[in-house]
């Protein structure tokens, strides 16, 4: 190992050796090791390494040699160059810092300017800077021109200066006096006062002694002393001065009228430039994306909120301005007045608003209205639109009231545009009555009194309580209910109407100031208001009520005081901007909040549905619906995957169980009980004519309808077997099936081309070949065997068990049952002894059979006892004889075929007989099968299909067949987000437009 001693490191001298390695070694500080310029510190003492393997290195220390010759005053060298490294680098941090600071607000700066939105469109409306710059220069020099021109009358200079100075001297002397008489405590104050009259009526004198003799003679009506005239001339002098004090405030009132017009003026010029400016922000919306007004995004919402079932999560506590009222007290005349409109029903004393309207006033370039659910727009400048307007809201309040009611609960939703327009949402509600009248609905007062409470009930509605001032304060029904509602008047709006009738009928009309402030009712308001809302005629158009009723509040004596008019309290129009301006405030107040309440409702919903629906995808029930139908279509389609075999089949199966007990009964029975072949063959022809002419064809027909039902409701029986069944549909499709089967009918041609079908089919009498027969055969043998099994069944429960059933299952006949198996001992006895017995019992055999059964048993039966026992045992008996029969011709075919049967003795006529019903049947399915596969299957996918078209148009029936906690959570959790999502939408809109 080379070692390399007396290498300087700052002041000391460290031992190195240049050839040590150590793997193990890192980059840190080892103990006793050190890494320098990528050579390892290896320790040295007395010259000998020390060094080993041992994991005791750190006992040893770098040998540290002081030098001979070191400069103490190095470090501090060091020290400061160390200093000054750092300075720099302190530099280079900040002029980078500031250099990277200058480049980001650079680029903040650009992307700031890029989000600018583009308002080049104003440059179409603005005038170009030379014009501005020209225009500026004209005023500057008529300020300079008028500066040089104009100069005051000298004369009316000095004379404003004398005045003021007599009138300065008076004052300062005037108030020395009352001080000298404040101070001096014996004083007359009756002289005191009588000096300082005539010293007042001096100085009048003085100043209008240069003015008008009119003006003069005004002046010297107040300045004269009163204890100088007589009480006659005093009263003269006190008629003339009220007579020119109304002279001025008359002139007063022309003069704030000029003002009122020129405003007006004003109002229509600025309503009419804003017109002009959306129409052009239509002509740009039409060619950029069209965005909804704020006050169009916050009716949506309540839209939203109105088909919400508040009590099961978030309730509405959105701002709208709740119209309340007495009936006929001029809720819906002052609406009209805001919306600038005549668009309610009217009528004379009578209650015309049923329902809640809901009312959207925006501004927009014409005068239109618009129900929510219907796209039709609504001219308000033309007479007939209004009225067609007026039919259709009176038109929905009447289909609203279901079940004999006054009044309804649903909401009417319009929406009312227009040039300076103010901007809120309005609900106008039924007016509040005292007396039911007959016509009404029983509970009419407490359904507008509880549909009332529950729209004021929202803590941020302000509610507009109209009052009609032509009557009694006493008289009033909505204050009482305002007051409880809102007890500190902080939402409500207080509004006085047809105070041009007060004004005329009222003997003491200082109440309606009273009442304007707030000085007569219990309740407590934001506002007063006093408005005119009409002339008492219904032809009257809004702008002549306008102009009604400013006139009126400029004439009013009552309105005016001390000669100066009172506007802020009088007005639709006024009154509009304080309820706009009171909707804004309240709607920036609340919105946050209720979004806030909204996205904790949706939290909690979601949650839910994860922890009891894991595996579902939530679909709501419209969504919910669509599945369903597209599911029972395909089952429709599947019915043309029925093979021909099949249906035929199936129908002759249906079409025998429908007929088969009239074949029997009506058919064979009496056929073979005849008593000759040939007897048998007519009576089975008359009646399968009668039969195949009048009751058979519908019965097929019927046939048909049940095999396509019954085919069809297996394809939705099977499909509820598959993994993918959901059971939430099974309701719905069973609901739709019946209801389309129950529409279906069967052409009606097709029972005219069965008859004739059928009829000839009978009339053939010929079996053909061998296999015919011996199906025919083997038809009736299986006929007449069910139909024998059935007849067993019916006697084992009208005889009771059997003797093995007694002895092995324990069990016993019934009293009645015991009798009649006396009965049937006595009626197997006949018929052993007459196998050929005619259906019919005797008088003399029922008398015989009642004094048998009467000696064995001690018990008397009657003789319709009697026969109830006999058609059973003789139906036995002749199904008995009918099978041996069918045996015997099982081999009959060559007889019958070479009419050799008469000389045999062998009677086959009945195997003719099913033979001829079982070609009807063969033939009426396949013509069924041909029906259904052709033409009715189609009809019956288009019956379904009206049925689910009806279906998803009613809302009730798709509630009550679609039903169950997993529907109505997975409707909730839409409404919700829809209603945030658009809450959210408004709230982003309007912190915008804050902005």
């Amino acid at each position: 190992m080379k070692s390399v001693n007396g290498k300087k490191i700052g002041n000391a001298i460290w031992v190195i050796s240049e050839t040590f390695r150590r793997q193990s070694l890192s980059n840190k500080r080892v103990s006793g090791v050190y890494q320098i310029n990528g050579v390892f510190v290896h320790v040295q003492k007395h010259g000998h390494s020390t060094f080993s393997n041992s994991t005791k290195i750190s006992r040893y220390n770098l040998l540290r040699i002081k030098p001979l010759n070191s400069v103490p005053y190095r470090g501090v060298a060091m020290v400061v160059v160390r200093i000054l490294r750092g300075v720099l680098k302190v530099r280079y941090l900040i002029l980078g810092g500031a250099v990277g600071g200058g480049m980001t607000l650079k680029n903040s700066y650009e992307s700031w300017k890029d989000s600018l939105p583009d308002m080049t469109w104003l440059d179409d409306y603005l005038p170009p800077p030379e014009k501005f710059e020209a225009f500026r220069e004209s005023l500057v020099s008529l300020q300079n021109k008028m500066k040089d021109s104009f100069e005051l009358d000298p004369r009316l200079k000095s004379l404003g200066e004398a005045k003021y100075r007599g009138f300065r001297e008076w004052f300062d002397r005037r108030l020395d006096d009352a001080i000298q008489a404040a101070e001096t405590p014996n004083g007359d104050p009756e002289a005191s006062f009588q000096t300082n009259y005539l010293d007042l009526s001096r100085i009048a004198e003085n100043l209008y002694s240069e003015g008008t003799p009119e003006l003069r003679m005004n002046a010297i009506a107040f300045s004269r002393p009163l204890g100088s005239e007589k009480i006659e001339e005093e009263r003269k002098r006190f008629e003339s001065s009220q007579a020119r004090l109304d002279s001025l405030q008359e002139e007063v009132i022309k003069v704030q009228l000029k003002y009122q017009k020129e405003l007006e003026r004003l109002e229509r010029e600025n309503k009419e430039l804003r017109k002009q400016l959306l129409l052009k922000g239509s002509k740009v919306a039409s060619i950029k994306k069209v965005k909804k007004s704020l006050i169009d995004m916050y009716s949506d919402v309540l839209d939203e909120l109105s088909g919400y079932d508040s009590g099961i999560s978030v309730q509405d506590q959105l701002p709208r301005v709740v119209v309340v009222g007495d009936q006929s007290s001029g809720k819906t005349s002052v609406l009209e007045m805001i919306a600038q409109a005549r668009i309610f029903p009217r009528g004379a004393g009578e209650m015309m608003t049923r329902s809640p309207v809901k009312v959207t006033l925006s501004e927009g370039p014409y005068h239109i209205a618009q129900f929510k659910d219907s796209s039709r727009e609504f001219d308000l400048t033309k007479e007939s639109e209004l009225a067609d307007l007026r039919r259709e809201v009176e038109l929905r309040m009447k289909n609203s009231i279901r079940d004999g009611k006054t009044v309804s609960s649903d909401v009417i939703s319009m929406t009312v545009k227009g040039p300076g327009l103010q901007r809120m949402v309005l609900v106008d509600l039924p007016g509040i009555i005292s007396t039911v009248t007959v016509d009404m609905h029983e509970d009419t007062r407490e359904a507008i009194r509880q549909m009332t409470k529950f729209y004021m009930s929202n803590p941020n509605a302000i509610i507009l309580c109209i009052q009609d001032g032509s009557v009694d304060a006493e008289r009033s029904n909505v204050t009482d209910l305002v007051s409880q509602m809102d007890p500190q008047g902080k939402r409500t709006i207080f509004v006085l109407t047809k105070v041009d009738m007060a004004e005329e009928n009222l003997t003491n009309p200082d109440r309606i100031r009273k009442i304007l402030a707030g000085q007569l009712f219990p309740m407590k308001a934001l506002g007063y208001f006093a408005v005119v809302t009409g002339r008492g005629r219904h032809d009257d158009s809004i702008q002549a009520i306008k102009d009604y009723e400013d006139q009126f509040f400029r004439k009013s004596k009552l309105f005016n005081r001390d000669g100066v008019f009172v506007s802020g309290q009088v007005t639709t129009r006024n009154l509009s901007m304080a309820i706009s301006e009171c909707f804004w405030k309240m709607v920036r107040e609340t919105v946050e909040q209720q979004a806030d309440a909204f996205k904790a409702t949706r939290f909690n919903l979601e949650t839910e549905w994860k922890n009891n629906f894991p595996r579902i995808r939530e679909l709501d029930r419209d969504e919910l619906y669509e599945k369903a139908r597209s599911e029972i279509l395909d089952e429709v389609v599947n019915l043309s995957q029925v093979s021909p075999k099949e249906w035929e089949e199936i129908m002759l199966k249906m079409l025998w169980d429908k007929v088969k007990t009239h074949v029997f009964e009506t058919i064979y029975m009496p056929a073979a009980l005849s008593d000759s072949p040939g007897n048998f063959n007519t009576t089975v022809d008359i009646k399968l004519r009668q039969w195949a002419e009048q009751q058979l064809p519908a019965r097929s027909v019927e046939t048909g309808w049940e095999g396509l039902q019954l085919v069809f409701t297996q394809f939705l029986e099977k499909a509820k077997q598959s993994k993918d069944h959901d059971p939430i549909f099974d309701q719905l499709k069973s609901s739709v099936v019946e209801e389309a089967m129950r529409r279906h009918l069967w052409e009606d041609k097709a029972i005219e081309m069965l008859r004739v079908l059928q009829l000839n089919t009978l009339e053939d009498r010929s079996v053909h070949d061998k296999q015919q027969w011996d199906s025919a055969v083997k038809f009736l043998e299986k006929s007449l065997n069910d139909k024998l099994e059935t007849t067993e069944d019916l006697m084992k429960d009208l005889f009771g068990p059997t003797t093995k059933e007694q002895w092995f299952y324990w069990k016993y006949k019934s009293d009645d049952q015991k009798i009649r198996c006396s009965v049937k001992k006595e009626l197997d006895k006949i018929l052993y002894s007459m196998p050929s017995h005619p259906p019919s019992l005797t008088y003399e055999e029922l008398t015989t059979i009642r004094k048998n059964v009467q000696q064995s048993l001690g018990f008397e039966v009657d003789n319709e006892y009697v026969r109830q026992t006999w058609h059973p045992v003789f139906r036995r008996h002749f199904l008995r004889c009918s099978l041996s029969k069918s045996y015997e011709c099982r081999k009959g075919f060559y007889l019958y075929h070479q009419g050799l049967q008469k000389e045999f003795e062998t009677d086959c006529n009945q195997v003719v007989l099913f033979w001829r019903i079982q070609q009807m049947l063969r033939v009426t399915s396949n013509a069924l099968r041909q029906q259904v596969m052709n033409r009715e299957a189609r009809r019956l996918n288009k019956e379904i299909k009206e049925v689910l078209e009806d279906y998803s148009q009613d809302k009730k029936k798709m509630e009550t067949l679609l039903t169950g906690r997993r529907v109505i959570l997975a409707e909730e959790l839409k409404r919700v987000r829809q209603i945030q999502e658009k809450l959210e939408e408004f709230i982003q809109a309007l912190n915008k437009n804050s902005e």
